[in-house]
């Protein structure tokens, strides 16, 4: 049975569909958003570009500095942790280049075999020199242009003050002007995160009581993925924590923001195994069918919470006390366990007691302290549940 569109359709007339204008739509609004977040970066190279020209040719008098530009642009696109190791590479890289370049052009003069003996021997000797890839290929590079295209102009030490000033004009706009998004991101993540923990530890509660193993293997998935995001978190941070070295220019409140968020990324680390733990003896024990009370189940919906409470503080950047009198009484109900309790729930109730310790130091307290609010275990068990 054929539709009014696809009659439409065949018989050549344009059809407007909702579903086709709605994808294209969001595509559109998601390149938008990744230009408005890339545009300083596209700014800085961009000014750094027109600078490093500038400098090279107008000061210094060289009448083709492209080397100036090209670095300048190549060392604003680094991160801000290896932005100074990176300049000096690429300079260095420029030195060892344009050298054996000229003096193959010298010597040999141009053809295709001092086209790869340039690249074996300047490329070797920047690794000999202790260069990360950059400066082994950025070597190999320069010394290809030198033997191809300026051969024998006599400008070798010009073309590498070019790419010294070209990395010096990328490291005072890199300091004079930080991307203040640099040091936003952390938190950005973390609350990301630790939202996502909280969804995780909400799947799993819900997969517990209505025995849904679908959800549980989903909660599981999740958890899994934590580790990734924890990997993108602590990159962030370090390079935050750069680019509050680098830059004078941050104020003193984003530096404290850095190391708070640094501080944080421990006790999460920890969280996020215990969690995954967690959710992977959740699914066995829906999957298996095993016995699991409800005051465990209840347990895992109160470290939800808990993490929905941390979530919110972040956000608000305020203080994460606000859920420790929660995660310690949470302690409390997690030293009694059941009579008819097995593997896969003690195992339960235990990743709870450790997340608990976790959680208590991500919201403010010592390890010490958290350990010593979470009491050991009764030998009596509670057949109430």
């Amino acid at each position: 049975m054929t539709s009014a569109r696809d009659h439409a359709r065949a018989a050549g007339h344009v059809v407007w569909d909702p579903l086709r204008e709605e994808i294209s739509t969001s595509a559109t609004r998601t390149r938008l958003l990744r230009l408005r977040a890339r545009a300083w970066l596209i700014l800085q190279a961009a000014t750094g570009a027109v600078l490093a020209w500038f400098i090279a040719h107008d000061l210094l008098g060289h009448a083709l500095p492209f080397f100036a530009p090209i670095t300048a642009m190549i060392c604003l696109g680094l991160t801000y942790g290896d932005r100074v190791r990176r300049i000096a590479e690429l300079t260095v890289g420029v030195a060892i280049g344009v050298a054996i370049g000229d003096v193959f052009v010298h010597a040999f003069g141009t053809g295709l075999w001092q086209i790869f003996a340039v690249c074996v021997v300047a490329m070797g000797l920047a690794v000999l020199a202790g260069a990360g890839q950059l400066l082994m290929m950025q070597a190999g590079i320069q010394g290809v242009i030198i033997t191809t295209l300026v051969a024998s102009d006599g400008e070798a030490f010009s073309r590498w003050l070019d790419a010294a000033v070209g990395g010096s004009v990328a490291l005072v706009i890199a300091m004079l002007a930080p991307m203040r998004s640099t040091t936003k991101r952390p938190r950005e993540r973390i609350i990301a995160l630790v939202g996502h923990l909280a969804e995780v530890l909400t799947d799993t509660a819900q997969a517990l009581r209505n025995r849904d193993e679908g959800r549980a293997t989903q909660a599981l998935a999740t958890a899994r993925g934590l580790s990734s995001e924890l990997v993108a978190l602590q990159d962030a941070t370090a390079e935050a924590a750069a680019a509050a070295r680098l830059a004078p220019l941050l104020s003193g409140v984003h530096r404290a923001e850095v190391l708070e968020i640094k501080a944080l990324l421990q006790p999460l680390d920890l969280a996020i195994r215990n969690v995954r733990v967690l959710a992977r003896r959740a699914e066995s024990a829906v999957g298996n069918h095993e016995f699991v009370p409800d005051s465990y189940t209840d347990m895992v919906e109160g470290l939800a919470e808990a993490a929905a409470v941390l979530q919110e503080q972040l956000t608000r950047r305020e203080p994460l006390g606000a859920a420790q009198e929660d995660l310690v009484h949470l302690a409390r109900q997690s030293t009694w366990g059941h009579s008819r309790a097995g593997l896969s729930a003690e195992v339960l109730r235990a990743q709870v007691r450790s997340t608990v310790v976790d959680l208590l130091v991500l919201s403010g307290m010592t390890l010490q302290e958290a350990r010593r609010r979470v009491p050991p275990t009764r030998d009596e068990m509670d057949p109430a549940g």
